[in-house]
C-alpha cells in the first residue's frame, strides 16, 4: 500500500510544478552561463590585444582547418546532393503546373536562403561541435582546465575565443561553398531531365538571385556558428561524472545544436522575410 501511495505523490501535481519549475530555472541558469561565455570571448576578442594576450593566431587557424578545410568534401558532396533533390522535386511538382522551366527559380532561392547554411551547420554541429565538447569535457575532467587557471591563463581567452573566432570564419565561407554545389547538383539534374544548358541554368540563376539572397543565407550561417560553439564548449566546462559524463555531454551538444539550429533558423527566416 505504501508504494502505490508513494507512486501517486510522485505523480502528484505539487510534484509536476515543482518538477517544472526546477527544469526551467535551471534551463535559465545554463542560458545565462552561455551567454557570459559568450560575452567573455568578446570581451578577449576584442581586449586581449590591449591587455597584452591577444588570440593565439596560431591555434585559430589550427581550429579553422579542422572546422573548414576537412569539412570541405563532405559539404560539397551533401550540398550537391541536395541540389539533386530539390531539383527532382520541384520538376516532378512543377509538371503539374507545365511550368517546369521555373525550377531554376526555386532551387537557387532555396538553396541560398535555406537549405545551404542549414545543411551545413547541422553537418558542422554533428562533426566538430561534437569534438568541441569532447575535447573540453576531457581536459576538464583531467583537471587540465585547473592547471592552466593556476598558471594564470584564462580557459576562455586560451580555448573559447579561439574557436569562436575559427567558427566565425568556417560556416560562412562552407556555406558559400554549399551555395554553389547546391546550384551546379540542380544545374546538373536539371539539364539532364529538361534538356537546358548549363549556361542557360546559370544566366536565369544570376538573374533571380540578389544580394539579399546570398546574405540572409550568409546572417544566418553566422548566427548557427555561434550556437554550435556556445553549446560545444558549455557542454563541455559543465562535464561531470567522467568518461560517461563525456559521451553524455557530446550527445546532449549535438542535439541541443541541431535543434536550436532549427528553431533559429525558422525565426530568422521569419524575421528576414517580413
Amino acid at each position: 500500500m505504501s508504494n502505490v501511495s508513494d507512486r501517486k505523490n510522485a505523480w502528484s501535481p505539487v510534484r509536476l510544478v515543482e518538477s517544472i519549475g526546477r527544469r526551467t530555472l535551471k534551463g535559465i541558469a545554463e542560458l545565462g552561463y552561455i551567454a557570459s561565455l559568450f560575452i567573455e570571448s568578446l570581451y578577449w576578442l576584442i581586449m586581449g590585444k590591449h591587455r597584452r594576450q591577444p588570440v593565439r593566431i596560431a591555434s585559430t587557424f589550427s581550429e579553422t582547418m579542422m572546422i573548414a578545410i576537412e569539412a570541405i568534401p563532405i559539404v560539397s558532396v551533401l550540398c550537391f546532393a541536395v541540389g539533386i533533390m530539390l531539383a527532382i522535386q520541384s520538376i516532378a511538382t512543377l509538371k503539374i503546373f507545365g511550368a517546369e522551366a521555373k525550377v531554376v527559380i526555386g532551387i537557387a532561392l532555396s538553396v541560398t536562403r535555406e537549405f545551404s547554411p542549414l545543411i551545413v551547420s547541422i553537418l558542422v554541429a554533428g562533426r566538430s561541435g561534437s569534438a568541441i565538447t569532447a575535447r573540453i569535457g576531457t581536459m576538464h575532467e583531467s583537471q587540465e582546465l585547473d592547471a592552466l587557471q593556476v598558471i594564470g591563463i584564462n580557459p576562455v581567452r586560451y580555448l573559447v575565443t579561439p574557436l569562436m573566432l575559427a567558427m566565425l570564419i568556417s560556416v560562412p565561407c562552407l556555406t558559400i561553398l554549399g551555395d554553389f554545389m547546391g546550384l551546379l547538383g540542380g544545374a546538373v539534374f536539371t539539364t539532364l531531365e529538361l534538356g537546358m544548358n548549363i549556361s542557360t541554368y546559370a544566366d536565369r540563376s544570376l538573374d533571380v538571385l540578389t544580394v539579399d539572397d546570398i546574405r540572409q543565407g550568409l546572417v544566418k550561417s553566422v548566427i548557427f556558428a555561434i550556437i554550435i560553439v556556445m553549446l560545444g564548449v558549455s557542454n563541455g566546462f559543465m562535464v561531470r561524472g567522467g568518461a560517461e559524463g563525456v559521451g553524455r555531454a557530446t550527445t546532449r551538444s549535438v542535439v541541443l545544436s541541431i535543434s536550436f539550429i532549427v528553431l533559429a533558423d525558422m525565426i530568422f527566416t521569419y524575421i528576414l522575410n517580413r
